[in-house]
């Protein structure tokens, strides 16, 4: 099913800013760009989220960029299944789409990396370019890597390195229960906080586990109920979109006061159904915070009076900045010609200077943790009109967070 948004022109393709050079001989093109991933289910409120992000920034890119291309965005909704996001590619690629943006669910990245890496195989002078924007199982630039997909957000085991680096540190942290989808990203969460507190804090006990079904469960209670009775002060849980939601609700719900760590508190539903009951017991780890200043705090304060929401996905700012750069380093919008250029290209971008490492094509960036507060005259962005925020505790650079790969790249001849 394709999908446009009615309140956004069908087709964003505002005039280049006359910036660029002559050398430039796509200057004017318009570039194509599907989005896959869900606009119906649970995680809908999500997918229609980061849709009206990819067109905001689809609008604000094509007025100004250094390749003076213009986008265009194309929405299909995958409904989070890796067979529908097949579907999804195909009839891009049928559109004569040559670039293709997803992140809801490593499932549905690991269908479209295999299903691009045969397509380009058979069809030379056609290939399509995968920028990756939130599906973050550390297989897909590990054992799954592929020349043709780069990945801008930071993988799971990079968002567990600064967490946990972060934890280590807060000694009120002596029981951990770890909840988590039953899917991929989950259990990476799952591994990789087990391996990490054990090297940095081996006196921290992991009193409960548990896995369950993604975007299926309504009520959290009987797993709060579980967490309550293990004594855990603390729970790491790389939930996102309706299954965080209902998981603090239930928590709020049944009066527990112990404190989450989380990859994904600021996403479409988390800060309302957090509201002033969470204050001070819930923390972040991301690319991004509430309250970043300059452009930043700018683009949010004209998304929220757009549109009434949260723009929370940073890298979608990294997906424009990076492939409009690419695209002028490399005179062209060929994806083969583009692809080349990424690989190990720093860029500029919302969060400062940021690495393609080509390696793995796996973005190297900072990242911060930030807890929910109030706002304050510091930290004003009000999270879903709440009065609350996420607000910056400690910022790691790069190196901290960055993990080694085992990526053995098979680049085209």
């Amino acid at each position: 099913m394709q999908f446009r948004l009615a309140h956004l022109p069908a087709t964003i393709a505002v005039a280049a800013a006359v910036c660029c050079s002559p050398a430039f001989a796509q200057k004017g093109e318009t570039v194509k760009v599907a989005w896959i991933d869900p606009l119906s289910g649970l995680m809908a409120t999500v997918g229609q989220n980061q849709l009206k992000s990819f067109q905001f920034f689809a609008e604000h890119f094509s007025k100004k960029n250094p390749a003076g291309v213009k986008f265009e965005v194309i929405g299909i909704d995958n409904k989070l299944s890796p067979q529908e996001s097949l579907n999804a590619l195909k009839s891009a690629i049928d559109q004569g789409v040559r670039y293709i943006v997803q992140g809801n669910g490593s499932g549905a990245a690991t269908a479209l990396i295999d299903a691009i890496n045969k397509h380009n195989d058979r069809n030379p002078g056609k290939e399509v370019l995968f920028v990756n924007y939130a599906a973050v199982d550390p297989d897909l630039t590990n054992s799954k890597c592929s020349y043709w997909h780069f990945r801008v957000d930071a993988d799971t085991s990079m968002k567990m390195e600064a967490l946990t680096t972060f934890m280590k540190d807060q000694p009120e942290i002596k029981k951990v229960y770890l909840i988590n989808q039953n899917y991929a990203h989950g259990h990476q969460v799952a591994k990789f906080a087990k391996e990490n507190l054990k090297r940095k804090r081996a006196d921290v006990q992991i009193v409960g586990e548990d896995l369950h079904p993604l975007a299926q469960v309504r009520d959290f209670a009987p797993y709060i109920s579980k967490i309550k009775a293990s004594g855990a002060d603390t729970i790491i849980t790389g939930n996102w979109g309706s299954d965080l939601t209902l998981l603090i609700k239930a928590a709020n719900d049944a009066g527990l006061t112990a404190k989450f760590y989380t990859y994904y508190g600021g996403v479409s539903g988390t800060p309302t159904a957090m509201g002033a009951a969470a204050e001070g017991r819930v923390y972040q780890v991301a690319y991004n915070h509430h309250n970043l200043p300059g452009e930043h705090a700018k683009l949010m304060a004209e998304f929220k009076q757009r549109f009434n929401d949260d723009w929370y996905t940073g890298a979608v700012y990294h997906t424009y900045s990076m492939l409009s750069e690419a695209m002028a380093r490399a005179k062209s919008t060929d994806p083969v010609k583009v692809a080349a250029v990424m690989e190990g290209m720093r860029f500029k971008s919302f969060n400062g200077d940021v690495e393609m490492r080509k390696t793995d094509h796996q973005l190297q960036q900072g990242l911060y943790i930030s807890r929910w507060q109030k706002v304050d005259a510091k930290n004003s962005y009000s999270a879903e009109n709440t009065g609350y925020t996420f607000a910056p505790v400690k910022q790691f650079d790069a190196y901290v967070s960055s993990t080694p790969t085992s990526c053995q790249m098979k680049r085209p001849s």
